[in-house]
């Protein structure tokens, strides 16, 4: 039984029960970490030992092998095309965030750097976007000042 605290990274699973539970014979699994296809982690006396994600691995490269007819140079492609892919999609994605971030900190800055306030000589306080005129009120007319209000 896996323990609830295991995670699907830890080597644990030794060749021949990686080799029952991905369905294939162990010398099969030793070949394909020879290739490089699925690499162990080894125990301090040489031993390999398999993770979760390296059984589903091997069920990945049997199923190209054995139902999509795929020889083992294209699986091994295939695999580096999907870390490649992975790879990517976390960069994407941490580029992404970054982006949103810096275009909030512009948009903010931007709004900041466009605001204009007009000031009526009864002391009431508009606020305009750049080249909009105060409303029409007499007092606001009458003024000529203008506050230009820039945040630092």
């Amino acid at each position: 039984m896996v323990s609830p605290s295991l995670s699907r990274n830890d080597p644990v699973f030794s060749v021949s029960i990686a080799a029952q539970m991905a369905g294939m014979h162990a010398q099969t699994v030793r070949q394909y970490d020879r290739l490089g296809l699925v690499v162990a982690s080894r125990t301090r006396g040489g031993g390999r030992r398999y993770s979760l994600n390296d059984i589903a691995a091997l069920q990945e490269i049997q199923t190209l092998s054995q139902e999509e007819g795929i020889n083992l140079a294209g699986i091994s492609r295939i695999l580096e095309l999907e870390q490649e892919v992975k790879k990517l999609k976390r960069e994407n994605s941490r580029l992404k965030s970054m982006a949103n971030r810096l275009k909030d900190v512009l948009l903010e800055k931007q709004a900041a750097e466009r605001r204009v306030f007009a000031a009526g000589q009864d002391g009431s306080i508009v606020a305009l976007s750049r080249g909009e005129r105060a409303p029409a009120d007499e007092a606001v007319r009458r003024s000529s000042a203008l506050v230009i209000w820039r945040p630092r």
